[in-house]
């Protein structure tokens, strides 16, 4: 089994995922894109299990992209009510297993009902100690980056910061994302090669691990592949090969 092949001392301590590949899996299928997204939460489900199972800390899931809300309106409205429908159902199902939820986006876009949820969902959840699930919502990494300026902007006139005290440690924490470790690994699906405005300033170290599954029959299976994967490199940071094994 695969799970066997994965080295427990060495596990990534926050995966995050590009989940793509819903609307061509539907299509494949001979249904439209909802019916895809219905089924990726299938998916989402295994792989939460999946990352608790062998312990990861963080699992980061992009779902929903500021680009998203250009999409067709019917294919927006019908994400939303999925979005809802999906933490209605789970929630129980996510303090059974530990499971800690967070969102890191601009989530003031979405619908008050939306809003609600997360809401409920995050304060229901907040005690728990196991997986720290994080949903990327209503979110890309250049707003995130802008609005971390915006506020250090806004500190910087107000006397709060000063320009000597900026450096990539202090302006981490003007970002979203700022309670949670920067990814070892990042997983696309789907079988593009493309980042998608995600976790731009996270990633500058991640490994990257691109699969052509679409993410409707992506599974934990298939997670701890990519960690096995990952489990195999090199991480030198800037170092030479030497270094690092001296």
């Amino acid at each position: 089994m695969i799970i066997d092949q994965v080295n427990r001392d060495r596990i990534p301590r926050h995966v995050a995922v590009i989940m793509d590949g819903n609307g061509r899996w539907a299509e494949l299928h001979g249904n439209d894109r909802i019916y895809g997204h219905r089924q990726g939460v299938d998916a989402v489900r295994s792989i939460v299990e999946g990352a608790g199972e062998i312990g990861i800390e963080y699992l980061t899931l992009y779902a929903f992209s500021t680009e998203n809300w250009n999409r067709p309106k019917e294919e927006v409205d019908a994400l939303m009510s999925l979005l809802v429908d999906a933490i209605v159902q789970e929630i129980d199902n996510l303090n059974e297993k530990n499971v800690r939820m967070r969102v890191v986006g601009n989530i003031f876009c979405f619908p008050d009902q939306v809003q609600v949820k997360l809401s409920e969902a995050i304060e229901s959840t907040s005690a728990n100690t196991g997986l720290n699930l994080v949903l990327a919502l209503s979110y890309s990494g250049r707003w995130e980056i802008l609005e971390a300026v915006r506020k250090i902007v806004r500190d910087a006139q107000e006397g709060v910061i000063s320009e000597e005290d900026i450096n990539d440690k202090t302006f981490v924490n003007y970002l979203s994302s700022f309670e949670i470790p920067d990814p070892e690994l990042l997983i696309r699906t789907s079988g593009e090669f493309r980042i998608s405005n995600f976790l731009l300033w996270q990633i500058a170290y991640s490994e990257f691990y691109f699969t052509p599954i679409l993410w409707p029959d992506f599974r934990k299976e298939n997670l701890y592949e990519a960690i096995v994967d990952f489990q195999g490199r090199e991480r030198r940071f800037g170092k030479t090969s030497e270094q690092i094994r001296s």
